[in-house]
C-alpha cells in the first residue's frame, strides 16, 4: 500500500478545523463478514468545518511517507485484503478511515501487529472509491490526527479501533507566530526553486496563516523530501512548538537542496548550450568552406593526405596496386562502419613508411675504428671482427643486410656495440627488445579481419626511422 505521487488533478492541500464533539456511534457494521456492499462512494463533498469526527473507524496502514492532516492526494492499496475495508467504509455516514505509516510493510497483512503502528496517524475521508487491475484507488482528505486507545477488531482486516483526537492548540503565542512567518517565508523561497510545484499550491499558500499554525506546518513538512520516520516524528509531536521546532530545520534545508539542485541545473544547461553553440557554428563553418571550396568532407581529405605522403617515393609494383584498391574500397565506405575505420588504419601505415627512402652509408674503415675506439676500451677482437665486416662492404661498394650475433654476459656492452656500428655507418640506430615476447604477432603484426589491427614491431621501426636501412637490435633475445 503507499499514498501516490501528487497529481495536478487532485493536489488541492485543504485544511479542516477538528471539532470538540465527537459522535457516541460510529454507524458501521458491528461484524464485516456479514455485508456484502458494492465498492462506491457517493460522497463528492469536501469535510467542512465543525463536522463531527467519529470514535470508531477502520485503519489502513500506508508504507512510503505518512498521511498529514494538511493533505488532499489519492492514496492505492491492494485490492487483497483492503477491499471490504473500503466497502464497509462507503457504507458509513462519514466516510472516513484512519491511515498509519509503516516503515517496515508487514509480510501477511492478516497477521498484524498491533504494536508496529506508531502512536499517531490521520483521520481521512475518502472520495471517488475506484477499484482498477486488482488495486484499489481513492482520494484521502486529511482531517484530524488521530490516536488509537482500544484495538476492537485485529484479527484480520478490516480492522476496527476505537480513537480519540488530541486536543485542538490553543491561542498562538508570539514565539509560534515568529516560526509560523519563518516557514511562511521558507516556503515561498522553495516553491519557485522546484518546477514540480503547481501554481495552485502557491496560490494556497496564501490561505495559511501564523494565526493558524497547526496546518501551516503540516503543510510545511509534507513538501518536505525527508524520510518517512522523520515525517512521522512530525506527525507524532502534538505540542505545537516543538512541532514547528522539528518542521523549520527541514524546511530550510529543503530550500538549500533546492536551491543547490537549481544552480546546478544551470550549469549544466550553460555547458551544454554552449557546446550546442560550438557545434551549430563549427557545422556552418565546414558548410561554408565547402561552399567556397576551401574545406573538403573527412573522406576526401584523408584521401588527400595519403596520397600527399607518398608524394617522392617509390612503391614497389604490388604495392602500389594494393594502395590503390584500398583507396577506391575507402571511397564507397560508411565513415562510420568499423571496415572503414580498418581500411583507414591500413592506409595510414602504407602511407606512413618511407618508401624507397635510403640513407647514404659511410664506408670509411678509419672512421669507423675512431668510433668504435671512443665508446669502448679493448674488445680488441670484437672490433677487428666489426672491421672485417665493414670492409667486405667496402669493397662491395655497399652494405647489403647481414645479421651480426652479439653474444656475452649482461652489461659487457652488446647494445652499446650495435650503436656504434649504427653511427660508424651512418644509419639510423632502432633498439627492440624482445625479451618476455610470447606472441609472434607483436613482431610480424596481426591480422587484419581483427578491429584495431597493428602493424608489427619492424614495421613500426620502419616508420620510426623514417629510411629503409637502418641498423635494428633485437635485443635479449634469449630472454
Amino acid at each position: 500500500m503507499r499514498a501516490a505521487a501528487p497529481s495536478k488533478k487532485h493536489v488541492q492541500l485543504l485544511r479542516c478545523p477538528m471539532s470538540d464533539q465527537q459522535t457516541d456511534s460510529p454507524d458501521l457494521p458491528d461484524d464485516a463478514d456479514e455485508h456484502n456492499v458494492s465498492l462506491s462512494s457517493d460522497s463528492t463533498s469536501l469535510a467542512l468545518p465543525g463536522q463531527n469526527l467519529p470514535d470508531k473507524v477502520y485503519i489502513i496502514p500506508i508504507h512510503n511517507r505518512p498521511f498529514f492532516p494538511a493533505q488532499v492526494l489519492p492514496v492505492i492499496v491492494n485490492e487483497e485484503p483492503w477491499a471490504e475495508t473500503l466497502e464497509l467504509v462507503s457504507k458509513s455516514e462519514h466516510h472516513s478511515l484512519a491511515l498509519f505509516f509503516m516503515d517496515t510493510p508487514q509480510e501477511d497483512p492478516r497477521h498484524f501487529k498491533t504494536d508496529a503502528l506508531p502512536e499517531y496517524g490521520t483521520l481521512v475521508k475518502v472520495h471517488h472509491a475506484s477499484r482498477e487491475n486488482g488495486r484499489l484507488q481513492f482520494v484521502a482528505q486529511g482531517l484530524s490526527r488521530v490516536r488509537i486507545r482500544t484495538w476492537l477488531k485485529h484479527h484480520r482486516p478490516p480492522y476496527l479501533v476505537e480513537v480519540e483526537y488530541p486536543q485542538q492548540p490553543n491561542d498562538p503565542t508570539d514565539e509560534v507566530k515568529a516560526y509560523g512567518m519563518a516557514l511562511i517565508n521558507a516556503i515561498k523561497e522553495l516553491l519557485p526553486l522546484n518546477p514540480l510545484y503547481s501554481e495552485e499550491l502557491k496560490n494556497y499558500l496564501n490561505r495559511f496563516s501564523p494565526n493558524d499554525p497547526s496546518p501551516l506546518t503540516d503543510f510545511a513538512a509534507a513538501l518536505t523530501s525527508a524520510t518517512g520516520v522523520e515525517l512521522q516524528e512530525v506527525l507524532d509531536c502534538v505540542p505545537m512548538l516543538r512541532r514547528m521546532e522539528k518542521v523549520l530545520p527541514m524546511l530550510r534545508k529543503e530550500v538549500e537542496v533546492a536551491r543547490l539542485q537549481k544552480e546546478i541545473s544551470a550549469e549544466v544547461n550553460r555547458k551544454i548550450g554552449e557546446h550546442q553553440r560550438q557545434f551549430f557554428l563549427k557545422e556552418q563553418l565546414k558548410v561554408i568552406q565547402q561552399e567556397l571550396g576551401l574545406s573538403k568532407d573527412d573522406r576526401s581529405a584523408d584521401i588527400e593526405q595519403f596520397e600527399q605522403r607518398l608524394e617522392g617515393k617509390t612503391l614497389p609494383p604490388q604495392a602500389r596496386k594494393k594502395f590503390d584498391e584500398e583507396i577506391g574500397k575507402l571511397k564507397v565506405l560508411e565513415t562510420g562502419s568499423p571496415e572503414y575505420a580498418v581500411t583507414r588504419n591500413y592506409l595510414d601505415w602504407t602511407s606512413s613508411l618511407p618508401w624507397g627512402v635510403y640513407g647514404e652509408d659511410k664506408l670509411d674503415l678509419k672512421h669507423a675504428r675512431k668510433v668504435l675506439d671512443q665508446h669502448h676500451a679493448g674488445l680488441d677482437d670484437i672490433k677487428a671482427r666489426i672491421l672485417e665486416f665493414l670492409a667486405v662492404g667496402a669493397y662491395k661498394g655497399e652494405i647489403s643486410g647481414s645479421i651480426v650475433l652479439l653474444v656475452g654476459p649482461p652489461g659487457v656492452g652488446k647494445t652499446s656495440v650495435g650503436r656504434s656500428i649504427a653511427e660508424s655507418l651512418g644509419r639510423p640506430f632502432y633498439r627492440l627488445s624482445v625479451g618476455g615476447m610470447r606472441d609472434e604477432a607483436e613482431i610480424k603484426g596481426h591480422r587484419r579481419t581483427y578491429i584495431g589491427a597493428q602493424p608489427g614491431k619492424l614495421v613500426q621501426a620502419l616508420k620510426d626511422v623514417e629510411v629503409m636501412n637502418p641498423v635494428i637490435m633485437l635485443d635479449e633475445i634469449d630472454k
